[in-house]
């Protein structure tokens, strides 16, 4: 009777658990269409359609993110690459040719995100266009994107934990297990972690952006923040082979410093007074330091809040802004006008950028 109530124990436990799909490949024809590039496309293409529509609702032209993503999106998967490779080069020190071959996988997200944020950043200064908005824009499409980028690595086997008998454990075919974990047939689903952290960050960013409490290009910092600090502790559930750095996972290291870095962003900008910098001397020319239409209610016209004479400086809400069309070269306010700190300007916007290589892994696909 023990031996039966073992077998129903093992088998409760999988028909609990989550399965892996048994293909990562749909062919159509002679057509081999890769299930993790696929997902990827998805996902920028709805990064592009929520960006759209926060730019529009703001008063901006939806077509300046398609400019944009054009650009970000091709830097945003050699980004990504090139961060695999960095971060994994052990894997291709016999032959650096496969360094190439990105349609065998490999894409890191960190690597991905940088670039396409800065090949954004060069688009959006050529044309003008205010940064600060353009990355409040983004800001919540960026981690949808990755949420479905990341169910590409269900279809792969690819980017799960450490054994678990939780109910959802994620069922791992023996060929895919890391070596010493064979015996193990359940797994922590962390893709399915980090896409759930993911949307939730969207979700929390929108819920942010409605209540007017943060100064203009601070949103994108909550992501880039939240992001990191995901990544950190779903990291730390993973049992893939990863390059080490005393003893830690290279993306461990990388999350620790980007949230670091966001965190210090965020406190550096909020020491300062709203008033126009050098460095925000970019923006000046997109819309004369204002908020987009949509942007210039809310908040900021809060009658509690402390006037600038008493505080010395203006806080993130306090500044009164003109509305206009986003990329209108007309200026700020009278300088006259009672209560402000001054004209503040905006700079250039980045996006992000997901692969659209339908190429895409059939193992060891996104870091």
């Amino acid at each position: 009777m023990a031996v039966a109530n073992s077998d129903l124990t093992v088998l409760g436990a999988l028909s609990a658990s989550i399965p892996s799909p048994s293909v990562n490949v749909w062919e159509i024809g002679p057509l081999s269409l890769h299930i993790y590039g696929l997902c990827i496309a998805l996902g920028v293409v709805a990064a592009v359609t929520i960006s759209s529509r926060r730019w529009q609702a703001r008063g901006g032209d939806p077509d300046d993110i398609s400019t944009i993503a054009i650009w970000a999106v091709p830097a945003g998967v050699i980004g990504a690459r090139l961060y695999h490779v960095a971060t994994d080069w052990k894997m291709y020190r016999d032959d650096w040719v496969d360094a190439l071959k990105i349609t065998q996988g490999g894409l890191g997200i960190p690597g991905g995100i940088a670039a396409g944020v800065l090949v954004g950043w060069w688009v959006v200064r050529r044309h003008g266009w205010p940064i600060r908005d353009l990355l409040d824009v983004v800001a919540p499409a960026i981690p949808v994107a990755q949420a479905i980028g990341r169910v590409g690595n269900w279809f792969n086997q690819e980017v799960f934990g450490g054994p678990t008998d939780l109910p959802w454990g994620l069922e791992i075919d023996p060929e895919h297990r890391p070596a010493g974990l064979e015996s193990y047939e359940t797994f922590h689903p962390t893709f399915l972690y980090e896409a759930l952290w993911n949307l939730s960050l969207a979700g929390f960013i929108i819920w942010l952006d409605r209540r007017k409490v943060l100064r203009r290009g601070e949103l994108f910092l909550v992501y880039v923040f939240g992001y990191a600090v995901g990544r950190l502790w779903v990291e730390s559930l993973r049992s893939d082979p990863a390059s080490l750095i005393l003893g830690m996972r290279v993306n461990t290291w990388m999350s620790i410093v980007v949230a670091l870095g966001a965190a210090f962003a965020f406190w550096w900008g909020r020491r300062k007074p709203l008033t126009a910098t050098a460095g925000d001397a970019v923006g000046a020319m997109a819309d004369g330091g204002t908020r987009p239409a949509a942007e210039s209610t809310g908040a900021d016209s809060d009658d509690s809040r402390r006037p600038a004479e008493e505080a010395g400086e203006t806080t993130g809400d306090d500044d009164r802004e003109v509305a206009g069309d986003p990329t209108s070269d007309q200026g700020d306010s009278d300088p006259g006008s009672d209560g402000d700190g001054g004209g503040h300007s905006t700079g250039s916007g980045g996006t992000d950028s997901g692969g659209t290589d339908v190429g895409g892994s059939d193992g060891g696909g996104g870091d």
